[in-house]
């Protein structure tokens, strides 16, 4: 069954970038330069305060910078919200359709994800948390569709909003990982969560001791602190920075890849067949760093 469903994978990912190989000789040719059609692709729809002070949409970068802080990128946002949607819908409708019999497909694929995050928590988390399984399956499942969004040919979903718009100028990008307010997002959630139980379960004065007695005793305590609070605060930040880095970086090879036109699918369907091993992995070790790190808040030292 495994190699059934890694051929049928392979041959989806071969038809895909085949249709992406004519969509990007047509798409790059709207650009005056490589430089240009990349820079384009990795911009955002971002809805904000305008110059004028009135609120609307970026027409250019600089725009879109001069927003600040509190502005929205509404491709992202949009598209991570449609996927929530799925990933909801699609895990209510075979719940509610399971069968003790003979399962079909789709009950096959979602009963293989939910053990696999069962026996993940099983095998790592070693304290009382009645939601981690949730939490776990949802950051699985929420990551993996988002990452998912890069084997999409990069002038698709870009093309069909510009088309819909009637803007060819229009920025938007497809995939919300590439984002990093998104991944961030995610681990600022993972590290609060981190802080409630480490508080939770080990006191305030519990928690603090671990950062300011830990590794060398109390008579250490500066030493301590320089050691473990960067430590301590570095979590969040390699959990987001690992997952942006490394879709983002395959987003920019796939446009790279693009500017070759017609020439461009051999290399395409190799890196896409290779990206095809990326993408569930960063969902996976997203979801594990943050079991391990449950599982750390929920342990005395």
């Amino acid at each position: 069954m495994a190699e059934t469903a890694e051929a049928n994978v392979n041959e989806v990912a071969a038809a895909a970038h085949a249709e992406h190989a004519a969509e990007g000789a047509a798409g790059a040719e709207k650009y005056a330069s490589g430089g240009e059609y990349i820079g384009h692709h990795l911009n955002f729809l971002t809805y904000g305060k305008l110059p004028d002070g009135h609120l609307g949409f970026a027409h250019t970068p600089e725009e879109a910078n001069a927003m600040g802080f509190w502005s929205i990128h509404v491709d992202t946002m949009g598209i991570s919200a449609l996927l929530g949607l799925i990933f909801i819908g699609l895990f209510m409708t075979v719940s509610r359709k399971a069968t003790s019999g003979v399962p079909g497909g789709l009950q096959n694929a979602v009963e293989f994800v939910v053990e696999l995050v069962q026996n993940s928590i099983k095998n790592t988390f070693h304290g009382t948390c009645d939601f981690l399984g949730p939490i776990a399956l949802t950051i699985f499942c929420w990551i993996l569709m988002m990452n998912m969004m890069d084997l999409v040919p990069v002038d698709m979903i870009p093309g069909a909003a510009q088309m819909i718009t009637g803007n060819p100028h229009l920025f938007f990008k497809a995939v919300p990982t590439t984002d990093v307010n998104i991944t961030i997002g995610f681990s600022l959630s993972v590290f609060l969560l981190i802080l409630y139980y480490s508080i939770k379960v080990k006191g305030l004065g519990g928690f603090l001791g671990e950062l300011a007695f830990q590794p060398f005793g109390k008579w250490a305590l500066p030493l301590n602190l320089v050691m473990e609070v960067p430590a301590f605060l570095a979590k969040p930040v390699s959990l987001a920075l690992r997952l942006f880095g490394n879709l983002f970086a395959g987003e920019v090879i796939f446009l790279v890849i693009g500017l070759l036109g017609y020439w461009q699918l051999p290399l395409n369907l190799a890196w896409a067949i290779f990206h095809i091993l990326v993408i569930p992995l960063q969902a996976y070790l997203f979801m594990m760093l943050t079991i391990v790190n449950l599982n750390q808040a929920h342990q005395h030292h």
